[in-house]
């Protein structure tokens, strides 16, 4: 390495980039603080090695070691910008003599930063921003490398340009516009266009979603949700209400029975219920919007009837986000739209259930690399909000978990003490734990050819054993990235459209329950490490039902205990029912029967649920752990 006489570095032998056979690109450039390096560009991403170091083996032993710790590649999947920094210093690192440690030294050059990230080393999930600035004398080859290197990361494919973002204010702990200026930066540098806006009342998102029209929300690759579970459910509801065209969830004869005892039969029997429960295919519904009080992360207000005409549409489109050459202008489901959550909420367990981690960095890096997990969506339908009312059905639809008695008391006592920010929940779940209410219900479930009986463990052996790891189900498989049962099942000779009753059969359960709960997801947070249900998958088609019987309260405590327990068995227990199924329905003669869907209020006595499997795709690439 030559010096001139002022100390600058002499780099004026140094080559341009040079191209190779294979489209390399190699070429002497300065990287801040490692030095002198060759630069070499390759179809699948960028790597260097400093020139100090060729030829010569490091001593692990000495200072040198270090050298061989520092990057010396990055893929182009994982580059998400490249940006020109113009004049401005470079640390460079001299070795003076074989042997002896690193000197530093700065000279001035024009830089460039390519930016990326690396997965953290002491946590597994979290992805950390990273940048490598390379420097040179000459302005030229540092442009050189901008466009070779951008041009590269522009054939990445799947990476989204035009993104709506919706920015929940109050979310969590009033954090939604703090955490979307900390992640903004990288959509700019990513040069993806957002339009941000900050929604002012309850229900704004839900409203702006179902006004838009379809050809608007062609021109973004996505909607990304700023805030807690709840408002993502809202812009989820405002997505599809009025553009998922399906049937009702199937039925047993006796369920619609039921509801057709009331004035409002002769209006659902114009659905054409056929012999399953399921509402035929030549007859529309009808309905009239609900609404329903704000919580933190906004309580959308919900159209019923125009959401979900019959007949469903399983047309999925790959070119790109303005194809409406065939099917309907916006098809649902959609492969190249995508939703995105970046979290900010009190719980956001289905970001932590998609990313593996509750990390709004993270988040951002894998919604502009264009990261894609699909997810099944529950669609619920609200039948009768009392044994008495003569309500018109009313749908919503869920990413995660929709939850009766324990779950729903906890919500709706919650409300009592907004004030109090996310500890609400803990308070409200200690109050209505306290009360240990149950209540009379009669469920009945479609039961899944895949189910087995799980072996149940009696409240004293667990108790004996709870100082060692409760053994697990040999068959479970844990939904990870590139998942095996999800990319299988989204296979399309395993995709049907709506076929929930097909060959399979109705189980009833009646008794007194603490609780009813349908995961469609595992529901990982913080407070539950593994979720509600540890192998419930994203997009395997169905929904996990846990039924809690009446029980003794130490009982119930202990249930509650192992959800919070590492590789604990919440489920393993006399008085729990665990169910895989595609769809269920719910009767209960309690007039205050009030449901948790997503984080959010939903009252119903009488509902019917049932799973689409795949029916969003969303900006995350599935738990690493």
């Amino acid at each position: 390495m030559e010096r001139s006489g002022d100390g600058s570095l002499g780099i004026g032998d140094i080559s341009n980039p040079q191209f190779y056979e294979g489209s390399v690109v190699s070429s002497n450039l300065y990287m801040d603080h490692v030095g002198e390096v060759i630069l070499t560009l390759n179809s699948d991403g960028l790597s260097w090695k400093s020139v100090d170091n060729i030829g010569n083996e490091l001593d692990s032993s000495s200072c040198l070691g270090f050298a061989s710790r520092v990057e010396s590649e990055i893929k182009f999947s994982n580059v998400y910008a490249v940006e020109s920094i113009n004049w401005g210093l470079i640390h460079e690192y001299i070795l003076p003599s074989p042997g002896d440690c690193f000197l530093g030294h700065n000279s001035e050059m024009y830089r460039f930063v390519v930016h990326g990230f690396q997965k953290s080393k002491t946590r597994h999930s979290p992805w950390i921003l990273s940048e490598y600035i390379f420097g040179h004398k000459d302005p030229q080859t540092c442009q050189t490398w901008v466009g070779q290197i951008s041009a590269s990361v522009r054939m990445e494919v799947g990476r989204p340009k035009n993104l709506l973002v919706f920015v929940h204010p109050l979310s969590g702990k009033r954090s939604g516009r703090r955490t979307w200026e900390t992640v903004a930066p990288i959509f700019s540098r990513a040069k993806v266009t957002t339009k941000v806006i900050v929604t002012q009342r309850a229900g704004h998102a839900f409203d702006m979603m179902t006004s838009i029209t379809d050809m608007e929300l062609n021109s973004y690759d996505g909607v990304i949700a700023v805030g807690g579970d709840g408002f993502f459910n809202e812009i989820l509801n405002g997505l599809l209400s009025l553009r998922h065209k399906a049937p009702y969830p199937p039925a047993p004869t006796e369920f619609m029975r039921s509801v057709g005892n009331n004035d409002n039969y002769s209006k659902k029997r114009r659905f054409g219920f056929s012999s399953n429960g399921g509402p035929s295919d030549q007859d529309a519904n009808e309905g009239a919007p609900e609404s329903s009080h704000q919580n933190e992360d906004h309580d959308p207000l919900l159209p019923t009837s125009e959401a979900i005409t019959s007949g469903l549409s399983n047309f999925r489109t790959k070119a790109g986000p303005c194809n409406t050459d065939q099917g309907p202008l916006f098809p649902i489901p959609n492969e190249w739209f995508r939703l995105g959550i970046i979290p900010s909420g009190s719980t956001d367990a289905i970001v932590i259930s998609t990313t593996g981690t509750r990390d709004p960095i993270t988040s951002a890096l894998q919604i502009v690399l264009g990261k894609r997990v699909y997810l099944d969506i529950a669609q619920v339908v609200k039948w009768k909000t009392s044994s008495s009312s003569t309500d018109a059905p009313s749908v919503r639809y869920a990413a995660s978990f929709a939850g009766y008695g324990f779950y729903g008391d906890v919500i709706k006592e919650s409300e009592n003490y907004r004030w109090m920010g996310p500890k609400r929940y803990d308070y409200a779940g200690t109050k209505v734990f306290l009360k240990h209410r149950s209540y009379e219900a009669e469920i009945a479930f479609l039961e899944a050819k895949t189910e087995s009986p799980m072996p149940k463990k009696n409240f004293l052996e667990n108790l004996t054993r709870r100082v060692r790891k409760l053994p697990e189900n040999p068959e479970k498989v844990i939904c990870r990235v590139n998942c095996i049962i999800c990319n299988e099942a989204m296979k399309p000779s395993h995709t049907h459209a709506n076929d929930a009753a097909t060959d399979s059969r109705w189980v009833h359960s009646k008794g007194r329950y603490l609780s009813v709960g349908a995961a469609i997801i595992s529901c990982r947070n913080e407070k539950a490490p593994d979720g509600l249900v540890a192998d419930a998958h994203l997009a395997d088609g169905f929904m996990h039902l846990i039924l809690i019987k009446d029980c003794p309260r130490t009982f119930y405590l202990w249930h509650l205990t192992q959800l919070t327990r590492k590789g604990g068995s919440p489920l393993n227990f006399e008085f729990v029912e665990h169910h895989k199924t595609k769809a269920f329905t719910f009767s209960a003669s309690s007039d205050k029967s009030v449901w948790n869907l997503d984080g959010e209020l939903f009252q119903a006595c009488q509902l019917s649920a049932q799973v689409f499997q795949g029916l969003i795709s969303l900006f995350a690439s599935g738990p690493e752990v």
